[in-house]
C-alpha cells in the first residue's frame, strides 16, 4: 500500500531524486526520464479517456493500461538486482505484453484496411490517441536508451513497443473503424 501524507518534501529543490530502491540521482538521469516519459503517456491516456467514454470496451482497455503504466513505471523506477525477490518487486510481466497483443488483434480485425499511412486526427478520441501514441514512443525511445547503459527488463520494453501499436489501432477504432481516418497523400501540396 503507497501512502502519501506529504506531498512536498524539498529534498529535490537541488535537482536530484531518489529511486524506488532509495539511490540518489540527478533528476536527468536516464531511469527517470524513461519512467517519466511513462508518466507523461499515462496522463495523455487521461484525456483521451474524456473522448471515448461512449466505447465502453476501449474506455476499460485505456483504463486497465494506465493502472499497468503505474506499474511499469515502478518498474523502471527499481532498478533489477540479482538478489532481488520476485513477490516483492514489481515488474510488468509476459503476460500483460500478452494481454496488449490480444487487444490489438481483437481491435484490428474490425478495422478498415490501410490504403496510405495515416495523419493524427479524424474525431477528438483519436486525435488524443495518436498523441498518446507519439508520447508512448520517446518513452520507448528513452527506455531503449536506458538499457543500453543499465539494466532494464525486457517484458517493460516490450510492453512499450506494444503499447504502441495498440494506441495506433486504438485510434483507428476510435475513427469509426478506419472509416473516419485522415490519410497522408504523399506530395499533395507541392507546387
Amino acid at each position: 500500500m503507497v501512502v502519501l501524507n506529504r506531498i512536498y518534501t524539498r529534498t529535490g529543490d537541488d535537482g536530484a531524486t531518489r529511486l524506488a530502491n532509495g539511490v540518489q540521482v540527478a533528476k536527468t538521469d536516464l531511469r527517470v526520464e524513461a519512467y517519466g516519459a511513462v508518466d507523461e503517456t499515462n496522463a495523455c491516456l487521461g484525456l483521451a479517456r474524456l473522448h471515448t467514454t461512449d466505447d465502453a470496451d476501449l474506455d476499460r482497455i485505456l483504463g486497465r493500461i494506465q493502472n499497468d503504466l503505474f506499474d511499469l513505471g515502478a518498474d523502471l523506477a527499481n532498478p533489477p538486482s540479482s538478489d532481488e525477490d520476485p513477490a516483492r518487486v514489481l515488474r510488468i510481466s509476459d503476460g500483460q505484453v500478452a494481454r496488449l497483443e490480444q487487444e490489438i488483434d481483437g481491435m484490428n480485425a474490425a478495422l478498415a484496411p490501410l490504403t496510405s499511412f495515416v495523419l493524427p486526427g479524424g474525431s477528438a478520441a483519436a486525435a488524443a490517441l495518436h498523441q498518446a501514441r507519439t508520447v508512448c514512443r520517446r518513452a520507448e525511445r528513452a527506455a531503449v536508451a536506458l538499457a543500453a547503459s543499465a539494466s532494464v527488463g525486457a517484458p517493460a520494453l516490450r510492453y512499450l513497443n506494444r503499447l504502441s501499436d495498440l494506441l495506433f489501432v486504438a485510434s483507428r477504432r476510435a475513427n469509426d473503424n478506419g472509416q473516419g481516418d485522415v490519410l497522408w497523400v504523399p506530395g499533395a501540396n507541392r507546387g
